[in-house]
């Protein structure tokens, strides 16, 4: 982000010139330009097979309000979908929320290159 801050959305930034390194690496708005740039971008999708664990999910809440998790690989008993583990205020949650909110992002990171 510091190396590339124009990149980031504005809305979220503080009158400044570089980055807010105690809030601006969790900002869910921040993260899904890093997913786009560093890791995929994958199809948004009602099918829930698409979503596999590992797999970074963001939807808005209502009223533009972003939220993000991640697909487990523990599947619901009712509908054998993979639970996404998210903290909406109350802590972690490992939930069956995948199609709960309007789906923003999609995405698979696999880390830093190594060379």
């Amino acid at each position: 982000m510091a190396n590339n801050y124009s990149a980031y959305p504005r809305k979220w930034r503080t009158p400044r010139t570089r980055t807010d390194t105690n809030i601006d690496h969790r900002r869910v708005p921040n993260l899904m330009v890093f997913f786009t740039r560093k890791g995929e971008s994958l199809e948004i999708t009602d099918h829930a097979g698409g979503y596999l664990p590992g797999d970074i999910v963001t939807w808005d809440l209502g009223g533009g309000v972003p939220h993000i998790g991640i697909v487990v690989d523990e599947k619901s008993a009712e509908d054998s979908r993979h639970l996404i583990v998210h903290n909406i205020g109350q802590g972690p949650k490992r939930e069956d929320v995948l199609f709960e909110w309007k789906i923003t992002g999609h995405y698979r990171y696999y880390g830093p290159a190594l060379f």
